[in-house]
């Protein structure tokens, strides 16, 4: 007899899969002008989080088509004198990290990403950050993030807790993608604080120690 296939896991793996393609529909069919409005409205809010004013080097990404944010925000917090690492995708799709030099010191990586051209600092460099900017796709109310399904990022958190590290975790979102759940695996973390255009959400269970 043929051993029976498939699992708890798959079915929340195959949630994930759903939702993950109904969030990023929804992106792609947002106009212009609304997503413009809602980057300066991120940045703002970004901006006036105890999180960011008091990191001395945050760790961030460079948003690309639809996805929550802006390059404002880099620039801003490099012209308060925040030290901001942005990272390199490695083959293995883990994460390397470099400093950000500003706008004309990123060039075109695969897959759409940009990337910096500054000196690479290694993997471990993100464990530096006092807060970490995470790209996401949705968070729920108890703080779980849902990923695009690559695993850079749960790689990202595993490093930082087998280093130890205890940084803000916070994700940028539009409105509609605060959930009330998302599909969860055990690997999965949750976050500090989610930041939409409309304020920001914090998560208890997700506040860095210490």
């Amino acid at each position: 007899m043929r051993a029976a296939t498939g699992g708890p896991q798959e079915g929340v793996a195959a949630g994930k899969r759903a939702l993950r393609r109904d969030l990023l529909s929804r992106r792609a069919r947002l106009a212009e002008d609304a997503a413009r409005e809602a980057a300066a409205a991120l940045t703002r809010r970004a901006l006036a989080l105890p999180e960011l004013a008091d990191a001395g080097t945050v760790a961030a990404y460079v948003p690309v088509g639809r996805e929550p944010g802006a390059r404002a925000l880099l620039d801003a917090l490099r012209e308060r004198g925040t030290r901001v690492l942005l990272p390199v995708l490695l083959p293995d799709d883990d994460l390397d990290w470099a400093p950000y030099g500003g706008a004309g010191h990123l060039r075109a990586a695969g897959r759409g990403l940009w990337e910096p051209d500054g000196e690479r600092l290694g993997p471990d460099a993100v464990t530096e950050a006092g807060t970490v900017l995470l790209p996401g796709l949705a968070v729920d109310v108890t703080g779980l993030r849902l990923g695009r399904g690559g695993g850079s990022y749960d790689r990202v958190l595993a490093r930082l807790a087998a280093f130890g590290a205890h940084p803000a975790l916070v994700v940028l979102l539009y409105d509609h993608e605060l959930l009330t759940s998302v599909p969860a695996e055990p690997h999965d973390r949750p976050v500090h604080a989610a930041v939409t255009p409309s304020g920001v959400t914090r998560f208890p269970a997700g506040r860095p120690a210490g």
